[in-house]
């Protein structure tokens, strides 16, 4: 049975294929779940890179008899409470890199009349190491001037997700989908849209560019979509060649 609970498990790339593949049904009808995943896949790719934590060695054994074995107690213990609490110290650190780092530019979307402007902050370097190492695909609509780069990247868990859009008018709220062959859906990140948009003379931003995953491997993803939330509306479509 899915859970809302599922969100945290599914951003890490915890969940087994088919619990990930029946939570990313569950996705397309539950609108608090979806918020929540698209803050949650920044975080997710950013705990990506991060280095292992460092334990603290254990205190020297005394010579008595009874501390030894108190301590080789509790160093076993520590062996299996390490095993299944390693992924959550991962992401209380992934939350104190979101509250203390500016560079991040992860915004939780809430409820309002109009997100406010985003401010425009460097690219990180794992969103530039994802168009380097790949082959990225573009695309434009000639209808609206919408133009977009969206670049996969293989992982263990499925795929890393990145990509570059402009020429947005907002307020809008929109999420990046990939198909697969069986043209079935997969949300890889959702995001807001200024009133000013993206890449427009009076706009906050060049562009907006952003991380997401998902669990499909790069061969399986047949297209990608950026589309509005709630309407449904089709803005870019970018074939993954």
């Amino acid at each position: 049975m899915v859970q809302h609970t599922d969100v945290g498990a599914y951003a890490l790339g915890l969940l087994e294929e088919p619990d990930a593949r029946a939570f990313e049904t569950h996705l397309a009808s539950c609108p608090s779940c979806h918020e929540e995943l698209g803050a949650l896949r920044g975080l997710a790719a950013t705990l990506d890179g991060l280095p292992p934590i460092p334990e603290e060695p254990l205190p020297a054994p005394v010579p008595d008899p009874s501390v030894v074995s108190d301590l080789l107690q509790r160093r076993r213990r520590l062996n299996r409470r390490r095993r299944v609490s390693q992924a959550l110290v991962g992401v209380a650190a992934g939350v104190v890199l979101m509250g203390g780092s500016a560079g991040l530019g992860i915004t939780v979307g809430a409820d309002r009349d109009e997100a406010p402007p985003p401010v425009e902050r460097p690219v990180e370097s794992g969103v530039e190491a994802l168009f380097r190492n790949s082959r990225p695909v573009s695309a434009t609509d000639p209808a609206s001037g919408i133009s977009g780069t969206v670049a996969t990247q293989r992982k263990q868990w499925g795929s890393e997700v990145g990509m570059r859009l402009s020429k947005v008018r907002g307020p809008l709220r929109c999420e990046l989908v990939a198909f697969d062959r069986a043209g079935r859906e997969h949300i890889v990140s959702g995001w807001s849209v200024p009133a000013k948009g993206y890449g427009f003379p009076d706009s906050p931003m060049r562009q907006l560019t952003l991380q997401g995953a998902t669990a499909l491997e790069p061969e399986e993803i047949t297209k990608f979509e950026v589309r509005t939330i709630g309407t449904g509306r089709t803005l870019l479509t970018l074939p993954n060649r």
